[in-house]
């Protein structure tokens, strides 16, 4: 799978073991930032994955920012997506299993072990469809409502 990953300023150090786990399972992985703990603002790195998530070239995302509240609210403006912001495992299953979420917000100050297993479930869970898509058709008619 190609998985983009992006962070603000406070996201920098989970970032790595956020990686590591991505690369350990085999998975290709873009870094869209931010690279440095200078101070930048992350609705612009929340779009960017985004945007490369429903365009696409890419199969998912993980973002990272101080609660991972701000990367997801963004996230979800782009029209298209499911993010969804996973603070334990239950969350991460959940939201691929019913929710079919592409992108994964993590808080950057969460213990790196426990991030290390919520991104691998992530990444490993399917979406089960069946009696959940017809939710997810209802969210896609709201956005296509919204859009008009």
């Amino acid at each position: 799978m190609r998985i983009a990953v992006g962070n603000d300023h406070r996201g920098c150090e989970l970032k790595v073991p956020v990686i590591s786990v991505i690369m350990d399972l085999g998975h290709f992985i873009h870094d869209f930032g931010c690279f440095t703990e200078d101070a930048v603002d992350y609705p612009d790195i929340a779009e960017k994955v985004a945007e490369g998530v429903i365009k696409g070239e890419f199969d998912m995302g993980i973002l990272i920012c101080g609660t991972g509240i701000g990367m997801c609210i963004a996230a979800n403006k782009v029209r298209g997506i499911r993010a969804a912001q996973c603070h334990d495992v239950f969350t991460a299953h959940r939201a691929r299993l019913h929710n079919n979420a592409q992108i994964c917000c993590l808080a950057a100050e969460e213990d790196p072990a426990k991030v290390k297993v919520i991104v691998e479930d992530f990444i490993k869970t399917d979406y089960e469809g069946g009696r959940h898509q017809k939710r997810i058709d209802k969210i896609k008619e709201i956005e296509d409502r919204q859009c008009r």
